[in-house]
Formats: C-alpha cells, structure tokens, sequence
C-alpha cells in the first residue's frame, strides 16, 4: 500500500503536542477525504489481532473486513503523516496463549508500530499482559469494563467502541422501564458475560427492578433447550447476551421452548451477530426488544459519515455483505476498528510519531484527547474520551424487531452510560 504527502512534519514541543491533541479531538471532518501527493517513507506498520478462528471467527471476519477498507481510505487520503499504512494480520485463534504469541510475532518479526483488534475477553487479558512486558502500544477492541477498572497498563488503550458498564448503565432505564421488573438474565459463562451480570444487576435495582436468576451457558455450548427449564416462573423479562458458533440455535430453541406465552425479551445483538433476523424460527422474536452499538440497519443512522463508513466495507442497506445477502455484518463491534485506526492516525499526527523511540510521546498525545467528533473517522457518533482511564463513551442504540427487521426505538445520549472509571494510568512509568 502506498501513501501521499501532507507536507512536512513540524517541530513540536510536548506541551504544544499535547494541547495539540485535545484541540483535534473537536474536528469533523467536511465533504470528502482529502487527497495528497505520496510520500516517501517506510511504511506505518499496525497489527491486526484478528479472532480468524476459533469461537470468534464471525467477528474476526468482519473486523478484518472493515480494517482493511479503513487502511483504504487512509491510504487513499495519503497515509498517516505521509506514510503509508501497511496492514499485517495474524490470527489468534480466539486463544488466550495464542494471543501472547501474536503479540510477540508482531513485535520481534513484523516490528509493527502498534497492534489493534482483540474482542473476546480472555485474549484480551493474555494480550494486554504482553503489551506491557512488550512496551507495545494495543488498541483493543472489545467492550470488557477491565480497562476502565485499572486491572490493564498503560500500554492499553480502548478508543473505538464503549465498555460493557457504559452500555448497561445506558440502557437499564428502558429495560426495566418499557420491558419488565422480574429479569432473569441468560450470560456467556465467562468474564464477558460476568461483566453484562455485575452491571446489570447493580443498574436493574438502582431502577425498581430486580434480575431473578442468572444462567451462565458455556460460549462453545450447542444445545441449550435444558437451560430455559431454570428460569423462575416468576420472570417477566428476559436478558439474553450469548456469543459463539451457536447463537442462532440458542435464539431459535428460546423461541421453540417460550413460543409467543413467554416473558418479555431485551437481548444484546451479540445473540444475533452475523444472524439474519429474518431467518426462519426467529418469528417469534417480533415485537422484542435489542441493543445495538451501530444500527444494523442504514434506516437506524442514515447519516453521511455512517453512508461513506458503509460503503467502504460493502454493506447493503440491511448491514449485509452487498455482494451476498447471506453474510451478514457484525456492524455492532466492526466499526470499532475503523474508528480505532483513525484515533492512531489522529495520535500520530498530532505527536509526531516516527518510530518505537516516540512511544512515550504517542502514548501521552492519546492520553491528552478529550473526544472525538463525530462524522466520516467516527461514524457511530461522537465520542468522550478519559485519558486517564484510557477508555472512550459514546451513545447507544435501542431497536425493536418489526416486520423481521430492526427498528431504532431509542438512542441513548454519552451521558446516559457514562460513569467514573476507576483507572488512572497517567500515574504508572513508561
């Protein structure tokens, strides 16, 4: 991939750098990318951490997908700081112990300058630890609430997609509100799902509202009919967040065991990731209730930025693949990797990054943003960032199944999710 010039980098003192990103962080852009003359230079290397296989793969399809249209676009506007972006992709299987190994292969073998793209929970634990031994810059990708708590480094950072707490807290007053009080939750059996029943149970009775019981489904489980019998009768509202190879089935054997008598339903659309919502024996789904990050749907934000970010990736008006209706996106995490890759352009520019040497500089400079507006680099709309927590809010959506498609119903705003996080990474040396 090649790059364009946009002129001479200029000399900044770390004061200058660091106002200089905060200022930054209220731009928009306006009308079309700009495009330059490429500039000579080594390349920009980042790393991709993709779940190519494994329990993730659906996600990891997609996150490769939109990375590689974001590169594009970048390339294509002239690179960052004149360089050209050069993509590097190495799976981790959705393995804690293979994620170490990715970090280190990114870091001894492709020398890249920074790696981005870790969801599933436990590799983002494994590659986070390495970050740090690494010195190694990691933008992840995934939603965990760890970040925020201080239970990473300084060398972690995540500016692309909200955190499981904010998305929760957001979202609770409609729950139990427009759903029902008596919430029986229905979680992955690990610490993504551990996140949704901490948070939730705490945000439901802060509301009125009270979670009945909480059934933990191991993520690899294909087969979950013999889990429903453990609901309280009592229930009047399921909470649904499952993940894997199987949410499909999971969705269809909830409707086949409930049938249109049961509770009501508010599901997170990781049950429903890369799942068509009209597919058949999920009819029983209409009139319910999910949350999205990032409309599936173009009807849902049919703005400019969310128009060009869509078509970049090749994605038709229903959050599928334009060029087969059978893939469907996972358009509530991918865009995080679109929006991660512009906030390391941002970064770059605004530090003047050249190499491993300016790390603690880079480091600082993304420390110093306070938002991100939004617009064609952050599509799924504006962002608040805490340096200090390393961690970005941003609103969320609620959408309602009419007619085998989903409809927005709500939109939260930042303050909705937002909350003090615990963390303070300014304090640990680099």
């Amino acid at each position: 991939m090649s790059a364009r010039k946009t002129g001479n980098p200029v000399s900044l003192s770390r004061r200058q750098i660091l106002a200089g990103a905060g200022a930054l962080s209220g731009l928009a852009l306006a009308g079309q990318f700009p495009r330059s003359a490429y500039a000579a230079g080594d390349p920009l290397k980042i790393g991709l951490q993709a779940h190519r296989t494994g329990i993730g793969a659906a996600y990891g399809y997609w996150y490769e997908r939109t990375s590689v249209a974001a590169v594009k676009v970048i390339n294509d506007m002239g690179g960052i700081a004149g360089r050209p972006v050069e993509l590097i992709v190495e799976d981790d299987a959705t393995d804690a112990k293979r994620a170490g190994e990715v970090m280190e292969k990114f870091a001894t073998q492709h020398n890249v300058d920074f790696v981005f793209g870790p969801l599933f929970g436990h590799v983002v634990g494994a590659s986070a630890a390495r970050a740090a031994d690494l010195k190694m810059p990691l933008f992840i990708v995934s939603e965990g609430s760890e970040l925020a708590d201080g239970q990473f480094n300084r060398y972690v950072f995540q500016t692309g997609i909200t955190n499981v707490r904010s998305q929760v807290k957001a979202i609770s007053p409609f729950v139990i509100g427009n759903v029902g009080k008596k919430v029986t939750m229905i979680i992955p059996d690990y610490i993504f799902g551990y996140n949704h029943r901490d948070f939730f149970t705490e945000a439901a009775k802060a509301e009125g509202g009270e979670v009945k019981a909480v059934i933990a489904i191991p993520p690899t489980e294909t087969s979950f009919t013999k889990y429903f019998s453990q609901i309280p009768p009592d229930t009047d509202a399921i909470y649904h967040v499952m993940v894997g190879p199987g949410v499909l089935t999971f969705v269809r054997e909830l409707g086949e065991f409930f049938g249109t008598k049961g509770p009501k339903l508010f599901g997170f659309i990781d049950s429903l990731e890369a799942v068509a919502i009209a597919s058949p024996g999920l009819e029983f789904l209409e009139g319910s209730h999910l949350w999205e990050a990032f409309p599936r749907y173009l009807s849902g934000l049919d703005t400019e930025g969310a128009k060009f970010y869509r078509d970049a990736v090749g994605l038709d008006e229903n959050g599928a693949n334009k060029d087969n209706a059978k893939e469907v996106s996972t358009n509530s995490h991918m865009f995080g990797c679109w929006e991660t890759l512009f906030s390391i352009k941002q970064a770059v520019e605004a530090s003047g990054y050249k190499g491993a040497s300016d790390r603690k500089t880079f480091i600082e400079t993304v420390e110093a943003i306070t938002s991100f507006a939004e617009g064609k680099e952050h599509p799924q709309g504006e962002k608040k960032f805490i340096g200090k927590a390393h961690q970005c809010f941003g609103r969320q959506f609620i959408s309602q199944v009419e007619g085998g498609k989903l409809k927005v119903v709500h939109t939260t705003s930042i303050e909705d999710g937002l909350y003090e996080p615990k963390a303070d990474y300014t304090t640990q040396a680099l």
